[in-house]
């Protein structure tokens, strides 16, 4: 496979030609209907005294037009779809570029109860949720941040293979993704589940041969007119008699083809993402069992969609007022269409949400997929159960441009914690998300930031950003400690690694180092692991007399009185602090 950025920049090309050739082909079709139509006008001038010949070349010119019509809508699908293509391979050229901050920020998914969320920046902007998302339904969207907020350690193995395989199909994967962008849904997947698990069966079993006994009637009837056997009157008195049973259901049809219209694009645009996920071979186990959560014992999924799709059209052709007025007057359409509407109501309800469910996972899992196929340099995590929690190599936070990044070595054991000191802006926070990612993309079963990476799963929690709030009446202390009695409460229950930036920020210092300190030792007597990033360098003497904690820290050095960084993670404390060298640089002191 070529390097992604060559991949994107051939599709673009490959996709602009084709859609290029597909509107010259309209543009020809275009020109022909407009010719039939002409020439069959001029015909039918000349053809007007013998009416046997006229009637000819208006059934050919009308036929002729309508297969014209027909091949031009085709075609403009098709179109529609290289277009979308052109604009999935565009729009991995430029998030490549880091033209990416204009994209949904999953903003809806942020929340600062969850257990690290808010702390990682993975949502809002510049977040990873935005720098990874493809997905191009609302639920897939859901779904995909539902992954990386899950906190699942169970299955990573399953979860690896998936994203592997999905990673090694980039081009089933545009095809899935052009094809949802074009999906205009106006109502929410649950609502439409609500509305299909509420919808109460409101026309009679008798409706399954009624409206063909009727259409045999109003067969015999015409048949009696035309020999004359019975006046135009009867034709009349049958219309109404037509009108008039549908009359009595005519309030709960409309209410029937209210929802149905504002259904029947999606379940369209649904069969053809299900046709896609039925048709292709999947290897991965995940990816089977998702592919088997849509099939039936008789049929596709995608064809009992589209079964479904074919009475909704049916039964829109009612706001034809025609087709209203003479099809239910003659031949009871409405009944019959709600009848078959019903019918696979009830026969599929049930089923819709596991196939809405199964669409809206590999529209997730493809951003996944996608994310492994853009980044090949990356590694999946060699998941294990050793001492180690994580053992990597060239860590990085996979955010930051390469050119810039600095990677670092981690290696960290099982109930063991690190207190890590450093000078303002010299790595400490970034390198606390970049250990938070790497467990957050770990269980989700991305491929991390790192040249090689061995880990033992484990769940995370957080603490780095905490504040008050005037409209619960806490103050910035009160709502600290509310996360750490939060953390204490979470680690009596199982293990978890714990991130913590700054303890206790909202005392005075002696109080702080106190608190701090029965805090970590309270930490260090549970189960859980964790890294602890701090100024108050007096907490780093708890290496003496705790052999779980090992001191680290990030320095920085002044060279030819200019602040220098190395954003390097080094074993010890830190000595070199910098806020007095910068209020006096800026000319603040």
């Amino acid at each position: 496979m070529d390097h992604p950025t060559t991949f994107y920049q051939q599709n673009v090309e490959r996709y602009q030609t084709e859609a290029n050739a597909l509107y010259k082909k309209m543009t020809l079709l275009s020109t022909l209907r407009i010719a039939v139509f002409i020439l069959t006008a001029v015909g039918l001038y000349f053809a007007v005294p013998n009416w046997q010949f006229a009637a000819g070349i208006a059934i050919v010119g009308i036929l002729v037009f309508v297969g014209l019509l027909s091949k031009y809508t085709e075609l403009k699908g098709q179109r529609a779809l290289k277009k979308a293509l052109i604009d999935v391979n565009e729009t991995e050229l430029a998030i490549g570029a880091g033209n990416f901050h204009d994209r949904n920020q999953g903003l809806a998914s942020q929340d600062p109860l969850h257990f690290y969320s808010l702390d990682i920046d993975l949502f809002g902007r510049g977040s990873f949720f935005q720098f990874l998302n493809r997905t191009a339904i609302d639920e897939g969207t859901q779904q995909l941040a539902a992954q990386l907020k899950a906190n699942a350690v169970d299955d990573i193995v399953l979860r690896q293979e998936a994203i592997k395989e999905l990673a090694s199909k980039p081009e089933w994967r545009q095809l899935y993704s052009a094809t949802a962008s074009l999906i205009k849904v106006e109502t929410p997947a649950h609502n439409i589940i609500s509305w299909l698990k509420d919808h109460k069966t409101f026309i009679p079993k008798i409706m399954k041969w009624m409206p063909w006994a009727f259409l045999g009637g109003t067969l015999s009837i015409f048949a009696l007119f035309f020999l004359k056997v019975i006046s135009a009157g009867f034709l009349a008195y049958w219309l109404f008699i037509g009108l008039g049973i549908t009359g009595i259901y005519f309030k709960k049809i409309n209410d029937l083809a209210f929802h149905t219209d504002k259904v029947k694009d999606t379940f369209k645009q649904y069969a053809l993402l299900l046709k896609q996920i039925e048709n292709e071979t999947f290897t991965s186990e995940l990816l089977i069992a998702k592919q088997k959560q849509i099939q039936s014992a008789s049929e596709q999924a995608s064809l009992i969609f589209n079964k479904f799709s074919q009475a909704l059209d049916a039964l829109d052709n009612r706001n034809n007022l025609i087709s209203s007025v003479f099809g239910n007057g003659y031949f009871l359409t409405d009944l019959k269409n709600s009848y078959r509407v019903e019918q696979w109501l009830n026969g599929y309800k049930h089923k819709v949400e596991d196939w809405f469910e199964v669409v809206s996972f590999f529209d997730a899992y493809n951003s996944l997929g996608n994310y492994a196929f853009n980044h090949p340099h990356y590694v999946f995590p060699t998941i294990s159960s050793d001492r180690n929690v994580i053992n990597a190599v060239d860590l990085g936070h996979p955010l930051l441009k390469t050119e810039k990044r600095v990677d670092n070595d981690l290696k960290i054991e099982n109930e063991q914690f690190f207190i890590v000191t450093g000078a303002n802006m010299a790595g400490k926070s970034t390198f606390l998300r970049t250990v938070s990612l790497h467990i957050v993309m770990a269980n989700v079963g991305l491929p991390v930031c790192a040249k090689s990476s061995n880990y033992n799963p484990v769940k995370l929690i957080t603490s780095m950003r905490t504040s008050d709030s005037l409209t619960d009446d806490s103050s910035y202390f009160f709502s600290e400690l509310t996360r750490l009695k939060f953390i204490v409460d979470a680690i009596q229950k199982e293990p978890y690694f714990i991130i913590l930036d700054e303890i206790l920020k909202g005392t005075n210092s002696t109080d702080k180092a106190i608190g701090s300190r029965k805090f970590v030792e309270k930490l260090v007597a549970s189960d859980a692991t964790g890294i602890i990033a701090t100024h108050d360098l007096s907490l780093c003497e708890i290496e003496q007399e705790l052999e779980e904690v090992k001191n680290y820290y990030f320095d920085a050095e002044i060279i030819d009185d200019e602040l220098y960084f190395d954003y390097t993670f080094k074993t010890g404390i830190c000595k070199n602090m910098n806020a007095s060298f910068l209020l006096k640089k800026m000319q603040i002191v």
